[in-house]
């Protein structure tokens, strides 16, 4: 580790960013925007209206940086089409300083990200990733320096531990270091050698997690980082929030940002470069930039092309819901997507007894009323494929343990499971008995947590009988059509299937 941290620590000394004179700084950041380019039903948001106020502040301010702490992709039609085309290209139009690599990023895999990211024209920073044997080498550097006056101010990137959050399809050849290790030991480098005055550390690992390195943790336990600028959480961090400060190994209060998510929002912080502090802020993206969007003909007939694309299958209707059906409950969304494809696998291998898929890859809700084939794309966006497991009993409420820990998963409807306040199983039935540690059943999922993704170790242990080879999205959006065509509505059931 020592060896590998000196590389680190060595490669940053090449990189020295701009000089100029101030007496204080606005840092500006986004965090996971996930491919909000149009604001979202509720007004807020849309990368256009973010690159008007970002300009609004550099016109006001000359001594701006312009942070992405990740995420930028996933989450619309937009990228499910043009597979980050746009976003990366708007990035640059924003002319973000600063950008680290989110989950999300790696949703295409690691070869085609290397395409898309080669001609990113923002700094691109990852300390605790080692890119040597993957087509990202020679794009990242762990830190970046920029001088005003005799003041300079670091800016290092930390990344989160891909094994269970991301595909280990998607990140062949990257090799990760531990994030609070490296973030300590090169917050002390930095100041204690004098390469800088200040170290602000932009992350994406999250707020805030009993289970793992966060913001957080990395904070309580520094004495040389002066500011973090995070994602991945989606925590929207207000002013006067207590959740803004967190107190270091010395007792000093750290300034810690994150702006949501869909772009929504952004943080505005200025930092004094005399003594170190910090006045932040929040700021709505809303309809007050549209104006100005709107005079930006140039980026809108740039545009137009792939709006029409995505327009076209967004007023497509191929399906009606009963009822309002929203990917943050366990739920009416969630029990549908579980018994369609518990009916879907029938069709193409056979019955299974139950289905069990992750919350997290249903992306979007779904209205009440009539629903377009683009809504169905943006709830299903990921390159995941169906796959039939026979796992024992005993591997199962292991299972159901770790959906548990994060408030529940999709299920399908031949499962019920009572847990308890400590997340274990009190009770759990198949088909309407009680489930039997021995036995083994059948069972479709996806091939994500199949190979232990979203921790999902015990589906690991199973034995796999079957894995499609088209992504599922397509198959439940053909599913949608025939139900429509035999003049069925989407009328799912709205009980929770998993009881805390």
């Amino acid at each position: 580790m020592k060896k590998k941290l000196l590389g680190i620590l060595m490669l940053g000394l090449a990189s020295m960013g701009a000089t100029a004179e101030a007496q204080r700084i606005t840092i500006i950041s986004a965090n996971d925007t996930h491919s909000a380019i149009k604001p979202a039903d509720d007004g807020m948001g849309g990368l256009l209206r973010q690159k008007a106020l970002i300009d609004s502040v550099r016109r006001a301010d000359k001594n701006v940086v312009a942070v992405h702490a990740g995420d930028a992709v996933q989450g619309t039609v937009y990228f499910s089409m043009f597979r980050g085309e746009l976003e990366y290209a708007l990035h640059d139009s924003i002319g973000y300083d600063y950008c680290v690599l989110g989950n999300h990023e790696f949703d295409n895999g690691i070869e085609e990200l290397a395409q898309r990211y080669k001609n990113v024209k923002a700094r691109k920073l990852s300390a605790n990733y080692d890119f040597a044997s993957t087509p990202l080498d020679g794009m990242y550097v762990p830190y970046d320096i920029r001088r005003y006056g005799d003041k300079r101010i670091a800016f290092m990137g930390i990344n989160l531990e891909p094994k269970g959050m991301i595909a280990d399809k998607n990140v062949t050849g990257l090799v990760f270091n531990n994030a609070k290790t490296v973030a300590l030991k090169l917050s002390e480098y930095l100041k204690t050698t004098g390469l800088a005055d200040y170290v602000v550390m932009i992350s994406h690992i999250g707020y805030r997690d009993e289970d793992s390195d966060t913001d957080y943790t990395i904070v309580q336990e520094s004495r040389y980082i002066d500011m973090v600028i995070g994602g991945h959480s989606h925590t929207l961090i207000n002013k006067g929030d207590k959740s803004h400060f967190v107190k270091n190994a010395d007792g000093r209060p750290i300034p810690v940002c994150q702006a949501g998510r869909y772009g929504k929002y952004v943080t505005k912080t200025y930092f004094d470069l005399a003594d170190g502090s910090t006045e932040y802020e929040l700021l709505p993206v809303d309809a007050r930039y549209d104006a100005a969007v709107a005079q930006n003909t140039a980026l809108l007939e740039w545009l137009k092309p792939y709006d029409e694309k995505v327009d076209k299958v967004m007023h497509n209707r191929i399906a009606t819901t009963t009822c309002e059906m929203l990917n943050t409950e366990v739920k009416h969304l969630s029990n549908f997507v579980c018994d369609a494809v518990t009916d879907i696998i029938a069709s193409r291998w056979g019955k299974v007894d139950f289905a069990i898929m992750n919350r997290g890859g249903i992306r979007q809700s779904l209205p009440k009323g009539d629903i377009s084939e683009g809504m169905i794309t943006s709830m299903l966006p990921f390159d995941n494929r169906l796959t039939v497991l026979r796992i024992k009993g005993s591997d199962l409420l292991d299972a159901f343990e770790v959906m548990a820990g994060r408030k529940g998963d999709a299920v399908s409807k031949a499962i019920e499971v009572k847990m308890t306040k400590d997340k274990k199983v009190e009770w759990a039935k198949i088909n309407g008995k009680k489930l039997n540690p021995e036995a083994t059943y059948t069972m479709v999922t996806v091939d994500y947590l199949a190979n232990g993704g979203d921790y999902m170790v015990p589906l690991t242990r199973a034995e796999r009988l079957f894995e499609d080879d088209v992504p599922y999205g397509g198959l439940v959006l053909e599913y949608v059509k025939q139900l429509d065509a035999q003049g069925k509505l989407i009328d799912p059931e709205g009980n929770q299937r998993m009881h805390f």
